[in-house]
């Protein structure tokens, strides 16, 4: 696929103004517009392939979520820890202070992720 560039047009090295290369001369305005209504046509092409990798790559990303996330359930009864979180943290603790909390006793469970 060519490079498209501002408002699909290609660019011009400051050689080519000066000194016109056969591409440059050869231009018409029939062959220009015949070449942007195919660059139209080919445009939404490009953006169905566009959005065509854009979906294989999250469906790659959610693979490699799900294969590498360990999901954990807990049951009523289950002993768990909490993590501190420096805004949870006490004022004048330092960095030698838990990052656990607990061990803290499961009693209902209210929904997932909660």
């Amino acid at each position: 696929m060519s490079l498209s560039l501002v408002y699909g047009d290609e660019a011009l090295i400051p050689v080519e103004i000066g000194e016109p290369s056969t591409r440059y001369t050869q231009a018409t305005e029939e062959s220009n517009e015949e070449e942007m209504r195919i660059n139209l046509d080919l445009l939404e092409e490009g953006r169905e392939a566009a959005l065509i990798r854009m979906a294989v790559q999250k469906q790659v990303m959610e693979r490699y979520y799900i294969r590498k996330a360990r999901l954990r359930y807990f049951k009523i009864g289950d002993f768990v820890l909490k993590k501190v979180f420096q805004s949870t943290r006490a004022a004048n603790t330092g960095k030698l202070s838990p990052t656990w909390e607990g061990p803290y006793k499961i009693h209902g469970i209210s929904r997932k992720g909660a």
